[in-house]
């Protein structure tokens, strides 16, 4: 955000108490969590991935860009800063016939499964009341297993300056944004506020707006200020992000926390389809993000390739920069004529999906 003088406002944090800890990516690695979030059920591409691949699945557990699923690109990425043993993969019963091939590894990570998807905002919570019975004071990277990043080791670096500074101030969630190509209008949209931190690739700001799936023209203004994209992907600590939905998802957050008198004993399985069963669907952007509290962050990385891959467009956009073409956009595969069917349908629905 810009002051009066054209300059960039820097927000000071006397509220917030700094650690004197300097981290390092192996202090992070033994403190941090990972949550991968691969319990949703891709409605939107389940048409595309019955076409090229015959099956009726998600697309986390499909090779769409590679050899290997997107889940499993996924947890490739976060290994290089949080260990298996720290990584926990947030998905649902029906999806367990489909994780044994992406877990099968003997450090594989641990794996959660949701009685029936709830949204993102319970997967989270879900995840967040599970750690806090092992490590309390945990720092927290949540990232969706469904996306695409280029810039891998780039990306990785900045989640860990991201950590060590929600190390030092750990009354943040910092969201990780990219900046953005284009004016999307199915995308998260961020806008930054004033500085209250730097990581060595730029500035960690406030959040002052959030605006999530805007309309084209809203999307255009977005861009034209200097908005960032939401990737989904934040860090935060255990207790900000409990007590965020303790604020601001009380129904689900009452009702996941019924569930730790039973953990551990041979009634928890019953305890989480009681809570399930009770509990609201949940977005974690429209039920918390939206509300802008004072301890959201953003943090923008330039230069990030990033995508949801939520359209067949995307998919097939990005599936065409890569410098080796997955399986499916090989000559002779005959896929051609579906994704041509695909995208005219998409584009004669009007493209877009609540």
């Amino acid at each position: 955000m810009m002051d009066s003088t054209g300059a960039l406002a820097v927000e000071y944090l006397p509220d917030l108490k700094p650690s004197n800890h300097r981290s390092t990516r192996q202090d992070l690695a033994s403190r941090t969590w990972a949550v991968v979030l691969a319990g949703g059920d891709g409605c939107r591409l389940r048409p595309l991935v019955r076409r090229l691949f015959g099956e009726d699945r998600p697309k986390q557990y499909v090779p769409l860009l590679g050899p290997t699923s997107l889940l499993r690109q996924t947890l490739d990425r976060v290994a290089r800063l949080v260990p298996a043993e720290r990584t926990i993969v947030v998905s649902q019963y029906d999806h367990a016939r489909y994780l044994d091939r992406d877990l099968c590894d003997a450090a594989a990570p641990r794996v959660l499964l949701q009685p029936e998807n709830r949204g993102t905002g319970t997967a989270v919570l879900y995840a967040a009341h599970t750690i806090r019975r092992m490590d309390p004071d945990a720092v927290i990277a949540v990232f969706p297993s469904d996306h695409y990043v280029r810039e891998e080791d780039a990306f990785v670096a900045h989640v860990a300056e991201v950590s060590a500074f929600v190390t030092q101030y750990p009354e943040r969630l910092i969201l990780l944004g990219a900046r953005p190509t284009s004016p999307e209008a199915e995308y998260g949209w961020v806008r930054p506020g004033a500085v209250i931190g730097e990581t060595s690739r730029g500035p960690i700001c406030r959040v002052q707006g959030f605006l999530e799936k805007p309309e084209p023209e809203s999307a255009q203004r977005c861009m034209a200020t200097d908005w960032l994209w939401n990737t989904s992907s934040f860090v935060t600590t255990l207790p900000t992000l409990l007590g965020a939905g303790h604020e601001f998802l009380p129904e689900v957050d009452d009702r996941l926390n019924l569930i730790a008198a039973f953990s551990g004993s041979r009634h928890e399985g019953w305890a989480v389809r009681q809570a399930y069963s009770m509990t609201p669907t949940s977005d974690f952007s429209r039920g918390i993000l939206e509300h802008c509290p004072a301890w959201l962050g953003v943090s923008g990385l330039s230069g990030l390739t990033w995508s949801d891959l939520g359209t067949p467009h995307r998919v097939v956009g990005i599936a065409s920069t890569l410098p080796v073409r997955p399986l499916w956009m090989a000559p002779g595969r005959n896929t051609a004529d579906a994704l041509a069917s695909l995208l005219q349908t998409r584009a004669a629905s009007g493209g877009r999906r609540r």
